[in-house]
């Protein structure tokens, strides 16, 4: 095991990336008169630019401002099967680097270049990136993200070394804002083309929309259902999706395990996985026929496959994180957790993971910090493509280990020269998106927040749920009496004033359409016991108008709800009467954890989500008289 030595500051950043920066800000008036002239470059974003694709198994390369291919070994991405991959994440085949005399260098240096949890943000996200304190003791911020930003940055950091390799740690996909959502996120699978994404580990999110068009998503072709919606075909991704704790069957994985790389003879394993509750948390339908595995017993399963290879150097790349304090520096590793580190999942995982594992790339908590954990260096860049971690490797060319590992968070700051094939794409999905998207559906009075208060409820959770009730309340479309929304499926505030589509989609991006079922009045008790679990984690849903409750917080789990509180419009509710109940179709068939939803009968489908939310607002609202906010008063806590 190497000496793992993660780099604290941004300043400790290799001088070379700095010098690279400092050249983007000089060129970019050269930029702005037109470019460099002929085949000159700065980059080789510049040259994927100019040029367009390299061909294959070659990439560009800016040596001497005139744009080179250069053979690298990228082996074709499997497309996969509906069985699965067999045994995959065998080596590439391809032509290896050029080797090194016995006389000459006894190490390779090779560069991961990481992020997680992109979420199809190709526009700029609007958080800021915490990167100190003022003198006045408050916090200083910087804008960060932005696919055409990010882009350029990570063409400055492959420029330091050609020995590259591009990770995602999940959630690359799914969960989107408009611009990549509505498009079944195929700009963001083109856009990490352009980029030269290598990898990606699947997250949670890569099944909202079901293995099938996950599938799709590396393998290409149009939606079976909605086509190609901006009107030319879809390649699918260049990239390699990685699922090695994604079982199908027997000895059969939904995607390769692992990926091999090498560099001037020394090999390199990357494994990639996804977080093993993952059908907690997606709908139960779109991960039907899978079996996810644990996250520690994969990857030391795998160790001694990857020795018999001679590979010694493994990367693991997982969907699964971990939780540093609050108002921690991106390159912190502070937490709550032993000797005063980051707490959470991922640090479990570092510590069962075979001491041959030498960097663990991770994400899913949308968190920054860069930590060494059981002599492991453990990394995660925020999300929304606003940081890139660039972790450097020093190879013994004798032995194939890792002989040092580093590690540093780059802040995806704005004033680098966007990459111009990457905003023609963002500008291409704009202009097809912007008279959808800016449709005005309704007006309110104030900002409806999914931030809950200390009970649980939220104003806009409460008013999806309001929309989801009379979306289904009429007889024939179900005769809902109540219903019920996740926190989890509301993904960002409705601010006050007029509300866009692009808005509502925004707050809804998953397309969930709504299930009216028959749950009896003492399932609804278990449904709502049900939100406080024995491992102490709690998830309130959110019910809609004229459905109360109370609940004691002091009595056991289990037993906290009082039934004689229960009421609809007033009426306690029956134990042994049946109720009609609404929800999306991810709650209803069991998601974040609620199995109740599951023994519901006499299920009928109803309308997509984002669209009983449209038809609410233009009922209820108007630019005279905006939607007012509803009441906090749902839910009583009691001591």
């Amino acid at each position: 095991m190497p000496q793992a030595t993660p780099r604290s500051s941004l300043l400790d950043a290799r001088p070379s990336v700095f010098l690279l920066a400092g050249a983007f800000v000089t060129g970019m008036f050269l930029f702005a008169q037109g470019g460099c002239g002929g085949d000159e470059c700065q980059d080789a974003a510049d040259c994927r630019e100019d040029k367009g694709p390299p061909a294959s198994n070659t990439e560009w390369v800016c040596e001497d401002k005139r744009c080179e291919q250069h053979s690298v070994q990228v082996p074709p991405p499997d497309s996969g099967t509906d069985a699965g991959t067999p045994d995959a994440g065998t080596p590439d085949a391809g032509t290896p680097d050029a080797g090194t005399p016995d006389s000459g260098p006894t190490t390779v240096s090779v560069q991961v270049l990481a992020f997680n949890d992109f979420h199809g943000q190709l526009e700029e996200p609007a958080g800021q990136i915490l990167t100190g304190v003022a003198p006045d003791g408050g916090p200083v911020r910087v804008n960060a993200g932005g696919v055409t930003y990010f882009a350029r940055h990570i063409a400055a950091l492959r420029a330091a070394n050609p020995n590259t390799v591009v990770v995602a740690a999940g959630d690359l996909i799914g969960a989107s804002p408009l611009l990549s959502g509505l498009f079944h996120d195929e700009p963001t699978v083109e856009a990490m083309n352009l980029i030269g994404l290598d990898l990606v580990a699947v997250g949670n999110h890569e099944f909202d929309e079901g293995s099938t068009e996950l599938l799709r998503m590396q393998s290409g072709g149009c939606h079976p259902v909605d086509g190609c919606l901006d009107g030319d075909g879809f390649p699918g991704a260049k990239f390699k999706f990685l699922a090695a704790n994604v079982a199908t069957g027997v000895d059969r994985t939904l995607f390769p395990r692992y990926d091999v790389r090498e560099f001037e003879g020394v090999k390199v394993a990357f494994i990639g996985m996804t977080l093993e509750a993952t059908p907690e948390s997606v709908i139960p339908t779109g991960v039907a026929g899978l079996t996810f595995k644990d996250e520690v017993q994969t990857v030391n399963a795998l160790v001694p496959e990857l020795r018999r290879q001679g590979i010694e150097a493994i990367i693991v790349v997982v969907h699964q994180g971990g939780i540093p304090t609050s108002g921690s520096l991106v390159n912190d590793c502070k937490g709550a957790g032993a000797d005063g580190l980051i707490s959470g999942a991922i640090v479990g995982v570092a510590k069962g993971l075979n001491d041959a594992v030498d960097v663990i790339v991770s994400g899913h908590t949308h968190q920054a910090y860069n930590c060494v954990i059981d002599g492991k260096v453990v990394t995660s860049a925020s999300s929304m493509g606003q940081l890139v971690t660039d972790i450097d490797l020093t190879l013994s060319k004798a032995t194939g280990d890792v002989v040092e590992a580093r590690a540093n968070n780059v802040i995806v700051t704005r004033d680098v020269q966007e990459v111009g094939a990457v905003k023609e794409l963002v500008t291409k999905y704009q202009e097809l998106v912007t008279p959808r998207a800016n449709r005005v559906i309704g007006w309110v009075s104030q900002t409806l927040r999914t931030q809950s208060d200390s009970v649980g409820q939220s104003t806009l959770g409460f008013v999806i749920a309001d929309s989801h009730l009379e979306a289904t309340k009429p007889a024939n479309l179900g005769g809902a009496q109540v219903a019920f929304m996740n926190p989890g499926g509301m993904r960002a505030d409705i601010a006050q004033g007029e509300v866009t589509y692009g808005e509502a989609f925004t707050t809804q991006p998953f397309g969930n359409s709504l299930v009216t079922l028959t749950l009896t009045g003492a399932q609804i008790e278990q449904l709502l016991e049900r939100q406080w679990r024995p491992s102490g984690f709690t998830l309130m849903l959110l019910p809609s108008v004229g459905f109360t409750y109370a609940f004691s917080a002091s009595a056991p789990v289990g037993s906290r709800v009082d039934p004689a509180s229960i009421r609809i419009n007033g009426v306690t509710v029956d134990p042994a009467a049946n109720y009609r109940v609404t929800a999306n179709n991810y709650l209803a068939s069991g998601g974040d954890g609620f199995q109740v939803f599951a023994e519901g009968t006499n299920r009928l489908g109803g309308a997509v989500d984002s669209d009983a939310l449209e038809a609410y607002l233009k009922a209820h609202s108007s630019q005279a008289s905006p939607l007012p906010a509803p009441a906090l008063n749902r839910i009583t806590m009691l001591p």
